[in-house]
């Protein structure tokens, strides 16, 4: 059975599994991204007010109406030139004060927004970002203040250069989805671990449903999952009444042999006594008759036992069995058996199958053999593909042979070549039969001695390494 790729359930499930953590993944990734944008910025405006407040701690005014700071501020930032960073006090209208400013902006004023700016925290804190003089981007607080005594309403402005803060941001996030991304591969790894592990019961499954098929096994044995154990128990019971459904069909096969033998032996004895044309014509009519109720009880007992999953025989006994009992039947011929046969070699079917094809074709072989027959069974190498799982029986002699045409009829159901030896014809066409059976064949060819070369191709128990 052919499956494809998006059938495979290890693949689903990991597939489903990656995409729910990639969302999930996604979704951290964009809650920490804010989060830590979030913080940084609060952190931000929190050392720029600490700057105003600084500012506000220092400043004071003189004789003459002019702002100064007592003590200059420690940031060296807003020293520096165009920095980005700079402060500035500005008088606001009832103020005769000049305005104050950082070094950092050289003479230079950053506007002051109005007072109803829209904006403005309840403590009257103005928070927006803009641009300085030069194109720097600038993060500003602004807060109207009235100092000295009620006397002197004032703007006071801080700004920050946010490229620190973006920097600081982008720093994150790229360190941020590193992270993930390894984050992301370990998941992934572990997900495949895990559905390994997960779906190691089923392989267990197919392993043990693979050994009934070859006949190591005739029912499931390994301890499974609380959700695959009703599976095995469901097949376990299956194979039961499989075997069950088998045994009736043979016990069937047996009764209705018995019950038509017997009535045609009757028959046969009294056609035997009236010695007529009448007497001889009932004698052969029972003789057909005889042959199709073997013939027909042959194959209702070898569809029972032809999809047997457990049965499994092996090869090599049953070859010298039939080999030692043909030689003693036929020992004055002096006839030379050679048997070739790996250990081990086990037939997937019945034992009385194997032996009914291995009989008729060694009968076959002494009957016609005039010094020497070979058995050789032989197993294709590993490359063979599906051919793998079978095997191969040739049966060869050293007689008279048979023609192509005479091979084709040796395989018809009722055609005897030889007249001279008792038989019904059907013995090669029940072999091809029973073969056909069990998906193989029946070959006939001519052998290398010149006599007839049966080869017979059946399935195998193979090895799950195979």
């Amino acid at each position: 059975m052919r499956t494809r790729l998006g059938n495979s359930l290890s693949l689903r499930l990991v597939l489903s599994a990656m995409a729910v953590a990639a969302v999930l993944l996604l979704l951290a990734g964009g809650m920490l991204a804010w989060l830590f944008k979030s913080t940084v910025e609060r952190n931000f405006d929190a050392r720029l007010e600490a700057t105003m407040n600084g500012l506000l701690s220092n400043v004071d005014i003189s004789g003459r109406d002019e702002l100064y700071l007592r003590t200059p501020l420690a940031d060296p930032n807003f020293s520096l030139p165009v920095s980005g960073w700079y402060w500035q006090i500005t008088p606001l209208k009832g103020s005769a004060a000049k305005p104050l400013a950082s070094s950092s902006l050289l003479e230079q004023r950053l506007p002051v927004p109005a007072e109803d700016t829209a904006g403005r925290d309840a403590g009257g804190m103005a928070r927006y970002y803009a641009r300085d003089f030069s194109g720097n981007a600038l993060r500003v607080l602004e807060k109207r203040f009235i100092l000295f005594d009620g006397r002197h309403p004032v703007s006071v402005l801080v700004a920050g250069n946010v490229d620190e803060l973006r920097a600081e941001i982008a720093f994150f996030n790229q360190s941020m989805i590193l992270m993930l991304g390894l984050l992301a591969l370990a998941l992934v790894l572990a997900l495949f671990v895990q559905v390994r592990f997960g779906l190691r019961p089923l392989a267990h499954l197919r392993g043990e449903l693979s050994d009934i098929r070859e006949g190591r096994k005739d029912a499931l044995s390994g301890e499974y999952p609380r959700e695959i154990a009703p599976v095995a128990h469901e097949l376990n019971q299956l194979l039961h009444a499989n075997r069950e459904v088998i045994e009736r069909a043979r016990t069937q096969v047996g009764n209705l042999a018995h019950a038509l033998k017997t009535p045609l032996a009757v028959l046969a004895n009294e056609a035997a006594s009236v010695r007529s044309a009448l007497g001889r014509k009932v004698m052969e009519q029972i003789r057909i008759m005889r042959d199709h109720v073997e013939l027909y009880l042959d194959r209702a007992r070898r569809a029972a036992t032809a999809g047997t999953l457990t049965a499994a025989t092996e090869v090599r006994p049953v070859m010298e069995a039939l080999t030692r009992t043909l030689l003693r039947i036929n020992r004055d011929r002096n006839i030379k058996v050679e048997v070739t046969c790996p250990g081990g070699l086990m037939f997937r079917g019945e034992r009385q199958d194997l032996e009914e094809m291995l009989g008729n074709l060694l009968e076959n072989a002494f009957r016609f053999a005039k010094r020497r027959i070979t058995i050789e069974a032989s197993v294709p190498p590993p490359e063979a593909g599906a051919q793998r799982r079978m095997f191969r029986l040739t049966i060869a002699d050293d007689g008279p042979g048979l023609s192509g045409k005479e091979r084709k009829m040796a395989l018809q159901r009722g055609r005897r070549l030889d007249e001279s030896t008792p038989g019904s014809g059907l013995g090669l066409s029940i072999v091809s039969e029973i073969a056909a059976m069990y998906h193989g064949e029946l070959k006939l060819g001519r052998a290398e001695a010149g006599g007839l070369q049966a080869e017979l191709v059946l399935p195998r128990v193979t090895r799950e390494t195979e």
